[in-house]
């Protein structure tokens, strides 16, 4: 059933198997004139596994120019049964968004995979309390279900919002946060911030450097008495606010991140099921061991290739669970089991993970002779 606590926190977002079913698209609407929203339909016999937190998100599968692209985007309602509702941003020379902004129409379907993502609420499910969120772009998106839901679950908690944009044509749900700030006047503050546009105040118009965030932080929230903060946007973005933050003595246990990419150019693009590459100066390999739905594989890699676990996984078994496949969004989290790995990324392993031994599948790079890792875990 749909969650209907004021709060879900984290332990409570149950570890379930992410699945692709296919969704019918009930209707898309324009935001912006590179924005829509998209909502999908949920049939009965899917709405529990169709059930999320605030603040969660779906991966998208669709073939666009004979490739299969699987993309992530954040749920933008607060629950509710029997639909779901993303926001999706063209993306310059992207390939799913330009598409999908395009060709999407009632009636298509897609496929689509229930929903995930910790970037969720670690209050108690009956606690009142301040909550701050920072978001620039479509980093909007998780934020409009966690406003949303936090105010209307709970009468004392109260939100504030600092968002960030190039221009005011360029923000989504710009009507929509309106709206919510006239239900909610006195619990929600909204800190409009534009890069490319004046506006009123000089500290709302400029970029969100670190000097800008500081000063909003200080003079129009004050950090002492916030029980949660949400960043969500750009890597650049979401670091600048994570140093204010931590510079001003934020717990870091009260700070939730996400991030749509790294932004790092200097990576290589994700490896997803292709063959490793061949011709190295031995033929030593590692064995990689998988358990996935109560049954194991087995698959080989070139020590040479460094190839990470998922890219390996995919080659004997096509439904091994990722969404980014850039150590992002954490889809593709398994426990490591035996043998070691070296992780190039983690954008989405807290600590207390990493110490019970999960590894991101797609950053993981075998460093032993044999490896063994359960995604059941």
């Amino acid at each position: 059933m749909p969650l209907t606590d004021a709060t879900v926190p984290a332990a409570s977002v149950g570890r379930r198997r992410a699945r692709f079913h296919a969704l019918t698209v009930a209707e898309v609407r324009p935001l912006t004139e590179d924005a829509i929203e998209v909502t999908f339909d949920v049939p009965d016999h899917l709405a529990d596994a169709y059930s999320y937190a605030p603040g969660q998100y779906i991966a998208i599968r669709a073939e666009v120019d004979g490739e299969q692209v699987r993309r992530s985007y954040s749920i933008c309602h607060a629950p509710a049964h029997g639909t779901l509702k993303v926001g999706i941003k063209r993306d310059m020379g992207g390939l799913f968004s330009p598409w999908a902004i395009d060709n999407l129409a009632p009636g298509m379907t897609l496929d689509v995979m229930s929903p995930e993502g910790r970037f969720v609420s670690h209050r108690r499910p009956d606690g009142s309390g301040r909550v701050v969120g920072v978001a620039a772009g479509s980093g909007i998106t998780p934020m409009m279900s966690l406003v949303e839901h936090t105010l209307a679950s709970d009468s004392e908690s109260t939100f504030d919002l600092v968002y960030s944009n190039r221009t005011t044509m360029d923000t989504m749900f710009v009507d929509e946060l309106a709206d919510l700030k006239d239900r909610y006047p006195s619990r929600l503050a909204l800190h409009h911030v534009l890069t490319r546009e004046r506006r009123g105040s000089e500290l709302l118009s400029g970029r969100l450097d670190v000097d800008r965030f500081h000063r909003i932080v200080t003079v129009l929230i004050g950090p002492d008495d916030v029980d949660e903060w949400f960043l969500c946007g750009p890597f650049e973005v979401v670091q600048t606010c994570r140093d204010v933050l931590n510079g001003l003595g934020v717990p870091p246990e009260r700070v939730r991140y996400e991030l749509f990419t790294t932004g790092r150019v200097d990576r290589p693009t994700p490896q997803r099921g292709s063959p490793p590459p061949q011709g190295g100066p031995d033929h030593e390999s590692h064995t990689i061991a998988f358990r996935l739905d109560s049954t194991t594989a087995t698959v080989t890699t070139p020590v040479h290739a460094r190839e990470s676990v998922l890219n390996a996984a995919l080659r004997v078994r096509g439904d091994v669970p990722f969404a980014c496949a850039g150590g992002v969004c954490g889809t593709c989290r398994a426990k490591l089991v035996s043998g070691t790995v070296e992780m190039v990324e983690n954008y989405a392993l807290e600590p207390e993970e990493l110490e019970r031994g999960y590894i991101l599948t797609c950053q993981a790079i075998p460093t032993s002779k044999e490896i063994s890792v359960d995604y059941d875990s």
